[in-house]
């Protein structure tokens, strides 16, 4: 790790060796059919939110299809996990898998960032449980309050509003994690379980007009819940601050490693 004391010429040194690296983009789904033609996959919406804040390259592989690679970090940067539409609870073949790889991932020390799906088989992986949620689904604008200080949220007020759509939640902590936000809906917003190993249940890739797309996809679905469809989509409007989480993630976690 780079002493804060390095001269521009070592920290741009450092940097570079950093940026030989890659971002590997772990796949579990993909989003909604709208979103996914007209925006692209989870990938697309990720390393376009994360934007200048990495200067390196990415790759991606789908836990679900694709052999895992080395967890130990040599030639990667970093794992984000993706959003999906499968459920943790059901423990289907793959998601035993991912999880014991991921074991591997945190162990070995490796930058790892889960959001939504991935924040929850983070969870299961390490020793927590997740379950369905029994306060109901999350979607649309949410408003997200900080129960900690933590680097994750450097910039970002103890309120802030992002974006959420899921109906699991982490209803029990692994040994050692910390929760880290929490919302009307959801106890465990953002969880740091170790100092390179966060989670994430708000999609901070998802701008305004993605989450719209959630909304208007799920619109039966939401009305035969009694959710009034048409509020959730007034209360859409763009901007939303928790893409910070991400770009405080590389700036703290994953750049500093070289």
């Amino acid at each position: 790790m780079p002493s804060p004391a390095l001269g521009g010429r070592a920290r741009c040194y450092a940097e570079s060796v950093e940026y030989q690296r890659k971002i590997v983009i772990v796949k579990t789904g993909e989003p909604v059919a709208s979103v996914l033609e007209r925006r692209g996959h989870y990938a697309t919406l990720i390393e376009q939110a994360i934007g200048s804040a990495w200067g390196g390259g990415y790759a991606h592989f789908d836990a679900r299809t694709e052999a895992f690679p080395a967890p130990d970090g040599a030639d990667t940067a970093a794992f984000v996990i993706t959003g999906s539409s499968a459920n943790v609870p059901h423990r289907e073949p793959w998601m035993v898998r991912t999880e014991a790889w991921l074991r591997d991932v945190v162990a070995a020390g490796t930058p790892t960032f889960g959001i939504c799906f991935g924040h929850q088989i983070l969870a299961q992986a390490l020793g927590g449980e997740v379950v369905r949620n029994p306060r109901g689904r999350e979607i649309g604008r949410i408003r997200v309050e900080r129960r900690a200080d933590d680097p994750l949220f450097d910039g970002l007020p103890p309120s802030f509003e992002t974006h959420a759509t899921h109906v699991d939640t982490v209803g029990a902590l692994p040994a050692g994690a910390r929760s880290l936000a929490f919302t009307e809906l959801d106890d465990h917003q953002a969880i740091r379980f170790t100092p390179t190993c966060y989670g994430v249940q708000f999609h901070p890739e998802m701008d305004h007009d993605v989450i719209a797309d959630y909304i208007a996809s799920r619109r039966a679905i939401l009305q035969a819940e009694g959710f009034d469809v048409e509020a959730l989509l007034a209360r859409v409007s763009p901007g939303q601050l928790g893409t910070r989480t991400l770009h405080n993630f590389i700036h703290h976690v994953v750049t500093p490693r070289a």
